[in-house]
């Protein structure tokens, strides 16, 4: 019994170690959607293995904080730059403000990036 409860605290420690590790950190990870009509931007998000976040949205810009444990994710974003924008995308960059804020697991498979929480998000590592 002893040896069982210590092969599933193992594994339990390596599973949490591998999916950290699988995280793709130092990566763009672009938002999977169309750019809006009249642009070819289209958000993008990069986090640093210290959880450094740089977040690049429709018009906005800015950094953010994030913590990864195992599948888990908290996203805290900060000051963002505003530039000049369209109202569309305005309120386009406050719902995705809103989502980062509000996830709370990721999953990776392939080259997509998923993060989950109130509503999802869908991301493609960027091959450059």
């Amino acid at each position: 019994m002893r040896r069982c409860v210590a092969c599933v605290l193992a594994f339990a420690f390596v599973t949490t170690v591998f999916a950290q590790s699988d995280f793709p950190y130092e990566r763009d990870m672009v938002l999977d959607t169309r750019p809006m009509r009249g642009g070819k931007r289209v958000p993008i998000l990069a986090i640093g293995a210290g959880g450094r976040a740089q977040i690049d949205l429709w018009c906005k810009r800015g950094e953010g904080q994030a913590a990864i444990a195992g599948d888990t994710i908290t996203i805290i974003i900060g000051a963002m730059a505003d530039e000049p924008c369209t109202p569309e995308r305005t309120l386009a960059d406050e719902d995705m403000i809103a989502a980062l804020a509000g996830v709370t697991n990721w999953a990776i498979r392939g080259d997509v990036v998923t993060l989950t929480g109130a509503k999802p998000l869908r991301f493609r590592l960027a091959s450059h």
